[in-house]
């Protein structure tokens, strides 16, 4: 019989708090005998319109030092996030950044710095923090620096989450962490205004632990304004839900193309699919990283978790349990029974784990693939924070055990700092998905959409196509698998406009099904010109995918990475931005691609903030069009027949009943999945 394991990556940091050894702030080589730079202000703005958010940082330094120093300010990198734009502003003169070749872009700084002009340089620090070093401020100068970057976010079972990092992962290397010395103190306060404008209705907002200010609320309009206060220290990230009233399955298509040039779209796909419940159990091996990563609070949370999910364990359940820091260890020795006696025994070793040493990741995976019971069905929860620095660390090593195996990887990775390429090479080669959970979230809400992927089948072999423009360079159009409650998004580039059919085929308990709308590409729209950035973002992490993976040779992949920073403006890992004066600019002859493309997008966010928001859905009839004849599951134009999933009411027990959902609906996946 064919041997299915079920892996379900499941982060640590889903349910705790634990203490950072550094937050976003300013930082100074320690032992340098310089203070960090004081933070004498941050200020955040939030714009969450259409699909994708804006985020605005404007934050105030002085430097408290008696000689001229270097200030440098680290922020976690957020999640499939485009920093676009940084300026920095020094008594009257405001000094703008373009993104060039990463050795470039550090020797024009350093040029700069040495001959004591004002200048910045913005870099990624792999997946780590963006970095941003302010040369030649003056004892007692104040610098006000300015940041911006765009990130898509999608609705999950009708919910829109936003997270603003702040909270250091605990994930560096013990060199970094002793190098560095830092503060995350603002002096004064730091607060956060955010605006929401929905093309849907929505029905409810929420910030976990933190009460507004102030708020302006039009739910049924889909509009809200809130500000925060984050209070005096940018240690704890802020995190934003909003619930959408109404979820028809759908079709958006959001649109850009300036006048003669390429255009640009954002599909984002709501399915409205009757997707069955399943009702199973099966075997369960446990994965524990037990590395110094996990120390504190989050190794105690995991235990609660581990145990409580053992204690509900049905009488002919079996479970294995391993642990890995630099090596990985069965500590269960083969499968317990779920008895009584077992669970009693199994509950105290687990509240008594331990957390040090380094993390290898492939030695924990590998020790529980080896012992799989080829008659029964298993499912393998994975607890880690996926940040591997012992043993095998390529990712396309990971790639190739995942495809050895039907193996499915749900990643929830905890906080900042944690390894998102390699959790996306995992979860990728699977066929399974992740997702970022903070310290600050709402448990319960991410309970409550955990259990909404494992209970229900999937839509397979997704693909998505359009057909009478000519489009190019589409990323993602499809899945092999996407869960109930998901959307899926996709990023293409079309010539010119038209009319065209879009297209999507997945198979469902096994047979496929066929869905058709039409679908208008405008000629000019420049409403979204943010658009292009993003889709070069997702072009740029797909390309980073297959380097990981070992589709495609590091050598082939880092040029194209570096182009697109370049043609579009983004920090990559290819790619740092020189913040210089105009006449630098000159000097050194550099282009001023990024003065005219933040130009374009300032002037649309300009005109978009006076207008309301548009609605972008694409599958409904046109007026005096007849129905298109196509075989679609729904009616006329539109795609679906059915409303997408929404996220129900009722209490769920927080924190370990996250492990007690994934536990139990682990097995039914995985026995429906053999009949």
């Amino acid at each position: 019989m064919k041997q299915k394991c079920r892996c379900f990556g499941m982060l640590s940091a889903l349910v705790m708090t634990c203490s950072s050894a550094m937050a976003a702030g300013t930082l100074t080589p320690a032992g340098s005998g310089q203070k960090p730079a004081e933070i004498l202000s941050h200020d955040v703005r939030v714009v969450i319109n259409n699909g994708f958010a804006m985020t605005e940082v404007t934050q105030r330094f002085r430097n408290p030092n008696a000689e001229t120093v270097e200030a440098v300010y680290a922020f976690p990198v957020p999640s499939s996030a485009s920093l676009s734009e940084v300026s920095v502003q020094i008594g009257e003169r405001t000094i703008n950044g373009e993104v060039l070749a990463k050795e470039e872009a550090k020797q024009v700084y350093d040029e700069e710095k040495e001959r004591g002009n004002s200048a910045a340089l913005a870099g990624k620090q792999a997946f780590y923090d963006f970095r941003f070093s302010v040369a030649n401020l003056k004892p007692q100068e104040e610098a006000l620096v300015r940041f911006v970057y765009y990130q898509p976010l999608a609705a999950d079972t009708g919910v829109v989450r936003y997270v603003y990092p702040l909270e250091e992962g605990n994930t560096r290397d013990a060199a970094a962490a002793d190098f560095w010395s830092g503060s995350s103190r603002v002096e004064t306060k730091a607060t956060l205004r955010m605006t929401v404008k929905s093309a849907w209705p929505l029905t409810s907002v929420r910030t976990p632990n933190l009460r507004p200010l102030s708020e302006k609320l039009a739910l049924a309009d889909g509009a809200a304004e809130l500000e925060y206060e984050l209070g005096s220290e940018l240690g704890r990230d802020f995190v934003f839900y909003y619930q959408l009233a109404e979820l028809p399955g759908r079709l958006e298509v959001v649109p850009y193309r300036a006048a003669g040039k390429p255009g640009t779209f954002m599909m984002v796909l709501t399915p409205g699919t009757d997707l069955r419940r399943l009702d199973c159990g099966a075997d369960y091996i446990f994965v524990l990283d037990v590395s110094g990563s996990m120390h504190g609070d989050k190794l105690r949370t995991l235990c609660d978790g581990v145990a409580q999910s053992i204690g509900s364990m049905r009488g002919n359940d079996r479970f294995r349990i391993v642990t890995f820091n630099q090596q990985s260890r069965e500590v269960t020795r083969g499968w317990v029974a779920a008895s009584p006696d077992g669970i009693r025994e199994w509950t105290r070793r687990v509240s008594e784990l331990k957390a040090n040493g380094s993390t290898n990741l492939e030695a924990g995976i590998r020790t529980a693939l080896g012992g799989i019971d080829a008659d029964r069905v298993t499912s393998l929860i994975l607890v880690t924070d996926a940040v591997t620095n012992t043993g095998e660390v390529r990712p396309e090593e990971f790639a190739k055990l995942m495809r050895q195996k039907d193996i499915r990887v749900f990643g929830f990775l905890m906080g900042n700092s944690a390894n998102w390429p390699l959790m996306r090479t995992i979860c990728d080669a699977s066929g399974g998905f992740y997702a970022g959970v903070s310290n600050s979230d709402d448990i319960i809400g991410q309970i409550a959409l955990a259990k909404e992927k494992v209970i229900y089948e999937a839509l397979h072999d997704v693909k998505l196509s359009l057909s009478g423009v000519k489009t190019f360079d589409v990323n993602h159009a499809g899945a092999k698998k996407l869960y109930r409650g998901r959307q899926l998004v996709a990023f293409g580039r079309y010539a010119a406009g038209g009319e065209a059919e879009f297209t999507m085929t997945a198979k469902i308990s096994g047979r496929e099904e066929t869905y058709r709308c039409r679908v208008r590409l405008p000629d000019v729209d420049e409403d979204n010109p943010e658009l292009e950035r993003l889709w070069a973002l997702d072009r740029i992490e797909l390309f980073e995918d297959l380097k990981n993976s070992g589709v495609l040779p590091a050598d082939e992949a880092k040029p194209v990475i570096r182009q697109l920073g370049i043609d579009y403006q983004l920090v990559t890992g290819e790619t740092s931005m020189a913040v210089l004066s105009d006449e630098a600019f000159r000097a050194y002859g550099i282009e001023r691609r990024n003065a005219v493309r933040t130009a374009a997008e300032h002037r649309a966010q300009s005109r978009r903030s006076q207008e309301p928001v548009k609605n972008y859905r694409v599958d409904i009839p046109a007026a005096g069009n007849p129905p298109l004849d196509c075989r679609s599951n729904g009616g006329e134009n539109n795609l679906f027949k059915l409303s997408a999933p929404r996220l129900g009411g009722g209490a769920i027990a927080p924190v370990p009943a996250l492990f007690v959902i994934v536990l139990g609906v682990a097995g039914c996946i995985a026995l429906c999945s053999r009949r």
